[in-house]
């Protein structure tokens, strides 16, 4: 079945009782059992997640498990579980603490998210892990970072604001040869464009307040793994109590049936509008993999079948630090921390930096929503005269 397809079809609850398009919002916290029999056997059953088990709410009512069934089938045969977390950089966080221990090494790509390389740099230093930043052009050579200690490697492809692609069967590989957890935020490509699960990698998160809700409405994680690290990872999301209200569940699944369309849309309109970011005689680059002149071109060629709507400007050196006034004049796009809804964003870059340094003070990052590109374009041109000539 192709993705299309399964975005309207995958999870739909269906009963004896009902046959709706969307399951209905199941709101619950006490689940009565019909004996004391049944209350031993579900309380002994869930760690394996069987959904007509379920001992209390925590562990998830109808409508949460749809929506997981959904993910799994988006990410394909190798996915065995899926739960959702109360904001994406949730479910960046609580699978480290899932495979991590004091004693244990890390290894983070050098890109990561800021909130998560926070978290590791001042969490997990502080629980006694050591974390270590590598290059993202490292691919099979990751191996020679290895120690005998070494637990995890986490990834993002692209890298937030900077772009760049890891070669992540590379990496995978090199993980799956030594025994060490391979993670990988996923958020810009969706499961539409790249499937890291199918070439090795453990566990897959999503910012699911991007692409997969898509209306600017909620703000949630997912994690999808493998059938190594589900049980582990699943163990770890119920002890560490997390769980999702299930309207925000309800509302990240309704987001599903409409990503293809919504993402595709938005990349269409993300072409035309980098053709004419290229000829504008004040921006030195644009950093986007699908573009034939980014280094990351081949490996996007190779391990992508598509591109979103995201993607980082660089300006010319004269422009350092003096990007307000044409960021203050934008009508259309809004300035807001985030990307993947309906509505454009165009925001200045930032980050940190220590193996890959890069000039945030002369970047933006841009988020293309659904906006007619033409329009788009116009605001742009006009908050470009705000630059210092």
């Amino acid at each position: 079945m192709r993705e299309e397809t399964l975005l309207v079809h995958a999870g739909r609850h269906i009963s004896d009782d009902y046959d709706f398009v969307n399951p209905p919002v199941i709101r619950a916290s006490t689940v009565l059992h019909k004996s004391a029999e049944d209350m031993m056997n579900r309380a002994m059953h869930e760690r394996d997640m069987i959904e007509d088990k379920i001992p209390y709410g925590t562990y998830g009512t109808p409508t949460h498990h749809a929506f997981y069934k959904a993910l799994c089938a988006l990410e394909g045969k190798n996915a065995a579980g899926a739960w959702a977390f109360p904001s994406g950089l949730a479910a960046c966080t609580i699978p480290l603490l899932a495979f991590l221990k004091a004693g244990d090494h890390a290894l983070l790509i050098d890109t990561i998210y800021g909130p998560t390389r926070e978290f590791a740099e001042e969490i997990l230093r502080r629980m006694g892990v050591e974390v270590e930043f590598f290059s993202p052009s490292v691919g099979a050579d990751i191996a020679s970072l290895f120690k005998a200690n070494t637990a995890l490697v986490m990834l993002e492809t692209p890298g937030s604001h900077t772009f760049e692609m890891p070669d992540v069967p590379a990496i995978a590989k090199a993980c799956q040869e030594k025994g060490v957890i391979s993670v990988i935020d996923n958020t810009w490509a969706t499961p539409l464009f790249f499937k890291p699960l199918d070439v090795g990698v453990d566990v897959v998160i999503h910012a699911a307040t991007k692409y997969i809700g898509g209306h600017s409405d909620l703000t949630m994680g997912v994690v999808i793994c493998n059938a190594k690290t589900w049980p582990q990872a699943y163990r770890t999301f119920v002890q560490t109590g997390q769980t999702t209200g299930c309207d925000d569940i309800y509302l990240a699944y309704r987001g599903l049936h409409s990503m293809a369309v919504r993402v595709k849309a938005a990349a269409q309109s993300t072409k035309q509008i980098i053709d004419w970011l290229l000829q504008r005689e004040e921006v030195e680059r644009v950093l986007w993999p699908a573009l034939p002149t980014d280094p990351s071109y081949p490996i996007w060629k190779r391990d992508f079948s598509g591109a979103t709507s995201l993607f980082g400007v660089v300006f010319k050196e004269r422009y350092a630090n003096k990007l307000a006034p044409m960021i203050d004049a934008l009508k259309i796009f809004g300035r807001g921390y985030s990307w993947g809804g309906f509505e454009s964003l165009l925001i200045q870059s930032y980050g940190t930096r220590n193996q890959t340094p890069m000039p945030f003070e002369r970047m933006v990052r841009i988020a293309v929503g659904l906006e007619n590109p033409v329009d788009l374009i116009e605001d742009l041109n006009q908050a470009f005269n705000q630059l210092p000539h």
